[in-house]
C-alpha cells in the first residue's frame, strides 16, 4: 500500500487513520468487556489491552488493503 489519503486538501498516513479506528474500537470493547465483568478474569489489564489494540490495528490494516486495493 502506497501513497496517502486526502483528506479535505490534507494528506493521512493510511496507518495513521488505521491507528485512529482501532483505538476507538479498543475503547469500546475494553468497556463492553469492563460492564460485563470480563476483566475479572484477566491477569495483566495493561497487556491484554495493548495486545487487543494491536490485534485490531491489523485488523484494520488489513481491511483497508483489501477495500483500497
Amino acid at each position: 500500500m502506497t501513497g496517502e489519503i486526502d483528506i479535505a486538501g490534507l494528506l493521512i498516513s493510511p496507518l495513521l487513520l488505521c491507528m485512529l479506528l482501532a483505538f476507538c474500537a479498543r475503547l469500546a470493547i475494553s468497556r463492553l468487556l469492563d460492564a460485563v465483568g470480563a476483566y475479572r478474569f484477566i491477569w495483566q489489564r495493561p497487556l491484554f489491552d495493548l495486545s487487543l489494540f494491536f490485534l485490531l490495528l491489523w485488523l484494520m490494516f488489513q481491511a483497508f488493503q483489501t477495500f483500497a486495493g
